[in-house]
């Protein structure tokens, strides 16, 4: 019998959707910054990832966004509302190295923030 595993939301890939979310809402977290955007659709929610090279070389970057794909997947059709679109940028020094229970408590908290 094969383990249930909940998949990945749907993801945000163009350019133009990931300015739109810069643009809008955003709360920090220790461990990540969260942008927020209603796109008002009622479509469901999507979620993007972002690590710039602060974050450090490849293996770094790629780390931090699998930590945050990691959150995102447990965490986000919890508290993620249909029609909006996440944003999850990595932080220099925290990402890779805060506690992963530390990073899904900061979801929460940002998501909670956000949605008042």
């Amino acid at each position: 019998m094969a383990a249930f595993r909940m998949s990945m939301p749907p993801v945000i890939a163009k350019r133009a959707d990931f300015l739109a979310a810069s643009r809008a809402l955003r709360q920090g977290t220790p461990g990540f910054l969260l942008q927020a955007r209603d796109r008002g659709d009622g479509l469901p929610f999507r979620v993007g990832f972002t690590c710039s090279k602060k974050i450090g070389n490849a293996v770094m970057r790629n780390r931090a966004k699998r930590r945050l794909r990691e959150v995102a997947r447990l965490h986000l059709p919890q508290g993620a509302r249909p029609g909006w679109d996440y944003v999850l940028v990595g932080r220099p020094d925290a990402t890779t190295s805060r506690g992963f229970a530390d990073l899904c408590r900061d979801l929460g908290a940002a998501l909670r923030k956000i949605h008042g």
